[in-house]
């Protein structure tokens, strides 16, 4: 008998799935829309200079820092929505040509000691009873502390940093205040400054502002230097500094926002290129009369852990929070000391590179803007950057302003 074997066939029809195209505002789908918190609002545009860092006074006046280069002035005041000008006038600005010293391709230094070389950071201290409204203005060209009291065009006080405190590789950054005649022996006050240099010993530097005196902390400290493997991410794509003539690498930038607290017992800190917070009592920092005060200041460095990104210039807030520009999230954040946490503020996609923060006493937070990862100096010499440059400003939580309790 012949068995027959039969296979059936069987035709399936397939039918495919129709993609609807439709762009991200129609979909049904959950989407992050790069934004979150109060409203934020655009204040200034820049259209001529591309700015560092900034300040605003208790009447709403803005001082305005620019690496120089061949702008033709560092410190500037803004005149109204899309003008600034040099502060307190052109001629204390060093021009273009007296500029001698070049730090990659950018001229900083210069030999004229009569007006501002490259000025990095401002902060503005609030009226007491016993001292002015006062923009004090780091100068990195010298590099110096200046003191123009009441806005004034003058400079009643400078003070000098020694080569023992300032490096021949430092970058000084960012500075803050304590202006309580009880911190110090000369009853003065004293400032704190963060030392960020990619190149150097990373660091704080203290200046009693009543002696002149200036000392240095946790000199390459892990808290304080910067990692040398992060690659960080701008607008979605990862980024490797590249200088002109000079093969890719990291970002190295160490120490960089700084903030005291209300009180003026703690000091916030970190790395530029850290994903990791740090602060010490202030207590350590004041102390360097021997190694032991050094070795304290090191053995009392706490970590507060990561706070999801790099973080760039810090700003503190009457109710005690550390706010910190966050470059990689286009956004805002604030440590809370109560929750221990770092929480969102603002995020928004106009945030490109917040370089600098500061608080006005009408409870704004103001943001720079200035498109830092697309300046020449990381892209191979190509300006990368596009006009304008920004400050935005959002209302402070719960009633939030300026501290005035160090002052």
């Amino acid at each position: 008998m012949r068995v027959l074997s039969l296979f059936l066939a069987f035709a399936v029809s397939l039918v495919t799935s129709q993609p609807t195209f439709q762009n991200s505002s129609g979909t049904r789908l959950r989407v992050d829309n790069g934004t979150y918190g109060p409203a934020v609002e655009e204040v200034h545009y820049f259209y001529d200079q591309w700015p560092v860092g900034f300040s605003v006074s208790s009447k709403g006046r803005i001082f305005v820092t620019y690496y120089p280069g061949n702008y033709t002035y560092t410190l500037g005041e803004v005149v109204d929505e899309t003008t600034e000008r040099p502060y307190p006038s052109q001629e204390w600005n060093v021009p273009p040509d007296e500029r001698t010293q070049e730090v990659d391709g950018i001229l900083f230094g210069s030999n004229n000691r009569t007006g501002f070389i490259s000025v990095q950071a401002l902060y503005i201290t609030p009226q007491t009873d016993s001292r002015p409204e006062t923009l004090w203005v780091l100068d990195v060209g010298r590099p110096n502390v200046g003191v123009t009291g009441q806005m004034a065009y003058a400079l009643p006080d400078v003070y000098t940093f020694p080569s023992t405190v300032n490096y021949p590789d430092s970058s000084l950054n960012d500075l803050r205040f304590d202006l309580r005649p009880n911190i110090t022996e000369s009853g003065k006050g004293i400032a704190y400054f963060s030392d960020e240099s990619p190149e150097g010993r990373n660091g704080v530097v203290m200046l009693d502002l009543g002696t002149g005196e200036s000392w240095r902390q946790l000199d390459l400290h892990p808290s304080t230097k910067g990692p040398y493997d992060v690659v960080p991410s701008y607008q979605g794509v990862p980024f490797y500094q590249w200088a002109k003539g000079s093969p890719f690498k990291h970002l190295t930038q160490g120490c960089d926002g700084i903030q005291l607290d209300p009180s003026g017992s703690v000091l916030y800190f970190s790395p530029m290129t850290s994903d990791y917070m740090y602060s010490i009592e202030t207590k350590y920092l004041l102390d360097h009369t021997s190694i032991d005060s050094l070795e304290a200041a090191n053995d009392n460095v706490k970590s507060l852990g990561q706070r999801g990104g790099n973080g760039n210039g810090f700003e503190g807030d009457s109710n005690g929070l550390i706010y910190q520009g966050i470059p990689e999230q286009n956004a805002v954040y604030y440590y809370n000391p109560s929750t221990r946490r770092t929480e969102p503020f603002i995020r928004d996609p106009r945030i490109i590179w917040p370089d600098g923060l500061s608080i006005g006493e009408d409870g704004y937070l103001y943001v720079i803007i200035n498109q830092l990862p697309y300046q020449p100096m990381w892209n191979n010499g190509t300006d990368l950057r596009r006009y304008p440059g920004t400050i935005l400003r959002a209302k402070l939580p719960n009633g939030g302003t300026k501290i005035t309790s160090l002052y």
